[in-house]
């Protein structure tokens, strides 16, 4: 709440003075009479008038600063605040081939990489977010926005089936991947785009090779940080059989000379990912990356905020005059 009018706030120091002569006053002209003794009054029971002796002089005080806050104009308003924010448009490129779900990462590959990016994406409120996915295809599960809550549901319900059920190719398409969150982000009006691409294999599939799709993001202006996850040799593999699930090592195939050449053409960063850790420590990187300021206008609409204390005062008014001319009436 804020005031118009604060000046009128030195009236109050009125109340000083009047509540000095109101006990002077008073002490000078309450009637008295002498009594030699009055011991026998001390036990004497005293009437609940005696502890509202000075209500009337109270409630007129309080009148009074009501009074005093009506003329100071009260005023309420709703506005958004004008702020720079910070934030940059990022696509998430993801791999979803079968072979995410090798176990060398915990709880598996797919579902390591969506808790991670789940944290990135919870640790960035103000920037453009969406999300792609590939194997032997590509397509586009969350174009960029700002509405994260949707972006985290959409992220959640990836799963690398569709392969399996022949809904997509499976292999992986990096370029074509990576080529699909170009084209999200060509639109951006952003100082900084940004790609991070996940993968866990090598391009073997799609009309888009990687580093075309690599130079078409450098002429965009858009830096792409490339995550190559698995362990160096051989990782665990759950192969369905009859009644069950068996376990094969499956050897590690990612294309780090291919997915380094990428982030060297567009000016961004390759990592390797071994573990979960590491992972969490790479999005902990690019979380660092530059940000570009986004301005919000302000709003603000005021709203006279006086009556409450105006019919209050009213009321006190009322309530003093009542009580001092009934339940409090003195009789000189």
């Amino acid at each position: 709440m804020e005031f118009a009018n604060k000046e009128y706030f030195i009236l109050l120091l009125l109340l000083v003075p009047y509540v000095l002569w109101y006990f002077l006053y008073r002490k000078r002209n309450e009637p008295t009479m002498r009594m030699s003794d009055t011991s026998a009054y001390l036990d004497a029971p005293q009437s609940w008038r005696t502890y509202l002796v000075h209500a009337p002089m109270l409630l007129r005080c309080i009148a009074f600063t009501l009074i005093v806050i009506v003329l100071a104009r009260p005023q309420t308003h709703n506005s958004w605040d004008k702020k720079s924010v910070e934030g940059i448009d990022i696509m998430l490129a993801m791999d979803i081939s079968t072979s995410m779900l090798a176990e060398d990462l915990k709880p598996n590959r797919m579902e390591a990489a969506k808790n991670v990016a789940s944290e990135f994406i919870s640790g960035r409120p103000d920037d453009n977010i969406g999300l792609c996915i590939f194997a032997g295809e590509s397509f586009t599960q969350c174009p960029m926005t700002a509405d994260h809550a949707s972006l985290q549901n959409l992220l959640r319900s990836v799963r690398t089936d569709l392969a399996s059920k022949g809904l997509i190719e499976d292999g992986t398409a990096v370029g074509m991947g990576l080529a699909n969150a170009v084209s999200r982000l060509k639109s951006s009006k952003a100082k900084s785009k940004v790609v991070i691409l996940l993968t866990d294999g090598s391009n073997n599939r799609g009309e888009i090779s990687p580093l075309t799709a690599a130079q078409i993001a450098k002429s965009l202006g858009i830096r792409v940080y490339t995550i190559g996850v698995g362990t160096n040799k051989v990782a665990p593999y759950p192969m369905p059989v009859a009644g069950g699930i068996q376990y094969v090592n499956i050897p590690v195939e990612i294309d780090t000379k291919t997915l380094a050449e990428i982030s060297a053409i567009t000016d961004g960063n390759h990592y390797r990912a071994t573990s979960t850790k590491e992972l969490r420590q790479i999005y902990s990187d690019i979380d660092k990356l530059e940000k570009t300021k986004l301005n919000v206008k302000k709003f603000s609409k005021r709203y006279e905020a006086f009556a409450p204390f105006a019919w209050g005062a009213l009321f006190v008014l009322l309530l003093e005059v009542l009580l001092r001319t009934t339940v409090l009436r003195r009789i000189p």
